[in-house]
């Protein structure tokens, strides 16, 4: 049911007439008696007593028009609050990013934020974890987007989400064969891995050490993409979070196969400074990175 016909049966009961209801939203009268007749039908029951001249509106009729303009109402009153938003969205928005969540999850956003609201500009620069923290710190930056985000009391966090590790490997490694690989199976495995000074390699060297792996480290490197190339080259394996594998294992380039270790997940979230309000502009920004990041959440949840 559209609410255009629901504003089409409230028109014509308010003026009495299938013809001037009609002339309101600029129908022919015949389109509107035909709406009505299509309204009647969908709820089985009379509207409008035709027999009488004029027409008559039975009780059932009424009730659905009372209901029919409320309806109409908070429709126009939800357009209104919108356009408020709209209105007072602009001026930028300036945003630092670790490189695999700026290079993989918010170039999408931000190009549909500015398209949504022309006033706005997101402003974005990638940057090593520490800098997200201390350009967020320093005020350079309004929000920082990055993993682990450190539990500060001068910081708010705001969760976005919660990204699976997976064992990476190249397609011809004998791991790309497997749908399981245990921390068993990475002992002496040429295994290349993250920065001892990040907090994802500490979390991984973490869930290692707890089931007794000793990984044969080969190569260090501070960011996911490099991880990749060395992989793609046939240098080793790796753990990375699935969620940045996804282009090259579609492609065939990466193979990414399930951890045996469910609860080792690298968190994602926004971090401000608690002592500075976001504007209006921000909140909107982040609330649109909110919805980005639930989105694949739910469609995993519902391949499951």
């Amino acid at each position: 049911m559209h609410l255009e016909t629901l504003g089409l049966y409230c028109d014509v009961v308010r003026q009495r007439s299938f013809s001037r209801g009609a002339e309101q939203r600029h129908v022919s009268q015949s389109a509107a008696s035909q709406a009505v007749q299509q309204l009647e039908n969908l709820l089985g029951v009379e509207l409008i007593d035709r027999s009488k001249r004029p027409f008559a509106v039975t009780p059932e009729g009424q009730a659905f028009y009372e209901s029919a303009r409320t309806l109409l109402e908070q429709w126009e009153k939800a357009k209104t609050g919108v356009a408020a938003v709209k209105a007072r969205v602009g001026g930028t928005v300036r945003v630092a990013a670790i490189y695999s969540v700026g290079l993989h999850d918010v170039s999408r956003p931000m190009q549909q934020f500015m398209s949504l609201y022309p006033a706005a500009r997101v402003e974005l620069e990638c940057l090593h974890p520490h800098k997200v923290v201390e350009a967020v710190t320093n005020g350079d930056v309004d929000l920082g987007i990055m993993s682990y985000p450190p539990a500060d009391r001068s910081l708010t966090v705001v969760p976005l989400r919660v990204e699976p590790m997976a064992v990476v490997c190249h397609p011809n490694h004998r791991f790309a064969r497997r749908r399981l690989v245990m921390p068993a199976d990475l002992n002496g495995e040429r295994f290349i891995a993250f920065d001892r000074a990040l907090p994802i390699r500490k979390a991984i060297d973490r869930a290692l050490r707890q089931h007794g792996t000793r990984a044969n480290i080969v190569m260090e490197f501070d960011n996911i993409e490099t991880i990749k190339q060395a992989i793609i080259i046939a240098a080793g394996v790796s753990i990375l979070p699935r969620h940045t594998v996804q282009k090259e294992a579609g492609i065939r380039t990466l193979t990414a196969v399930t951890f045996g270790v469910p609860d080792l997940a690298r968190p994602v979230g926004i971090i401000y400074r608690r002592q500075k309000p976001l504007t209006p502009t921000a909140s909107r920004f982040v609330e649109m990175l909110k919805e980005a990041s639930a989105a694949p959440a739910q469609v995993a949840a519902g391949e499951r």
